[in-house]
């Protein structure tokens, strides 16, 4: 069935007061960008519902990109007719036609803001609900408690909007009106899914991935670049922003002990990724260390990793354990993109035996005989920023040059 509108219900956002109006610009923002294959559909934020106008788009596409939005509650796609009582009927026997296929319960309820249209709410609701009984003898019956089936009427000044099904989003707030982030995200399972929880609740995150060819491939590099792309269904598009990495791990693999491989490295991460949030105002690192799994992520390294900074390194799977993290990961369509054997470059130059209680004092005299500043320099003079929208693919617009590569 094609219908005229999606109504949009804000859920948490009802609740923010004197903010509440930020929160909802927000949110029409990021539905506009999650939308912008449609080129007719048009966004109307309004203080207690967002409005999208399909303009003849196709309804059930535009919904699906609307599921994963977060900031919305639930929404409902309607019909707008005529103030003519019976297009109303005309249409509400249309939505039951389309939704009801076996036996339930409805009612019908009216909200009426046009006080001049003839009928009120009470005489609305026990007309249009006898008609639908009249229309569907064998499938229908009034229960005003508790229906399987609401048929709601909008009697507006412009029309008269009709809706019976009610579709869960997302939930959570709207990305960026938690603050800005830089998101370490790897080509893994576990970071992709920090990044979800993070955007949940409302932070705005860019996507900073270390690349060190040649010793890792192009493949990686657009896995990494389709997980963005996952993830920018959330919010509509995210920033993905490369860094080369090599000269860094060849250096530190030539100058520093093996057991501190992975430490060091992982502090020359940090201080990029920090750096990028001063130039890109960034108030938090995010990754996707979960404590204990593996040797990098104890907390005395975690610890002997962030004394390089003060600014705050969050973790939204922390305390997650790896089948957990799976699930989310599964949920969100990433686990089968992160687990394509595309190495990148956390796991190409994994020592056999890294320090699992790496010490402060032992890597900052490791990097004593590093030039911490000139790779820095050179490492961010070399980065590329790519803006990423909901839903790109990479991976198979490389698939010509990959098999040159097999």
């Amino acid at each position: 069935m094609q219908y005229d509108e999606i109504m949009v219900r804000y859920g948490e956002l009802s609740t923010k007061g004197h903010n509440k109006r930020h929160f909802i610009e927000r949110l029409g923002t990021n539905v506009r960008d999650a939308l912008h294959q449609f080129p007719n559909v048009k966004v109307h934020p309004k203080a207690d519902r967002l409005h999208v106008i399909l303009n003849g788009e196709n309804s059930v596409q535009v919904m699906d990109h609307l599921k994963m939005v977060f900031g919305i509650q639930t929404f409902s796609p309607v019909v707008k007719v005529a103030k003519d009582y019976s297009a109303v009927v005309k249409a509400a026997t249309a939505l039951i036609a389309d939704q009801v296929s076996k036996p339930t319960t409805f009612k019908v309820e009216t909200k009426r803001s046009d006080h001049h249209f003839e009928m009120d709410t009470f005489q609305m609701n026990r007309q249009l609900g006898a008609d639908l009984l009249e229309a569907f003898p064998e499938l229908l019956k009034v229960d005003v408690h508790q229906p399987a089936v609401t048929v709601w009427v909008e009697i507006r000044l412009d029309g008269i909007y009709l809706s019976s099904e009610v579709i869960k989003g997302a939930g959570g707030l709207p990305v960026g009106t938690a603050g800005k982030g830089m998101m370490m995200l790897s080509g893994g399972i576990d970071s992709p899914v920090a990044a979800y929880l993070a955007m949940k609740r409302g932070v705005s995150l860019e996507m900073v991935h270390f690349y060190s060819p040649p010793y890792t491939s192009e493949q990686a590099l657009a896995k990494a670049k389709e997980l963005t792309g996952k993830l920018a269904n959330y919010c509509g598009s995210i920033n993905f922003i490369e860094v080369p990495f090599t000269e860094i791990q060849e250096t530190v693999k030539e100058k520093v002990p093996e057991g501190y491989l992975m430490t060091v490295q992982r502090r020359f991460m940090l201080r990029l990724a920090v750096e990028l949030a001063n130039r890109r105002k960034g108030l938090a690192i995010f990754n996707g260390e979960s404590l204990g799994q593996v040797a990098s992520q104890t907390m005395e390294s975690m610890r002997t990793i962030e004394e390089v900074t003060n600014l705050p390194v969050l973790r939204p799977v922390l305390s997650y354990d790896k089948t957990e993290i799976i699930k989310i990961a599964e949920e969100i369509d990433t686990y089968d993109l992160s687990i394509l054997p595309y190495e990148d470059c956390c796991t190409v130059f994994t020592p056999p035996s890294p320090k699992t209680k790496p010490r402060i004092d032992r890597a900052q005299k490791y990097e004593q005989v590093l030039d911490i500043d000139g790779l820095m320099q050179r490492a961010l003079a070399g980065i590329k920023i790519t803006r990423i929208h909901a839903g790109e693919e990479f991976l198979n617009q490389n698939e010509d040059v990959f098999a040159e590569l097999l």
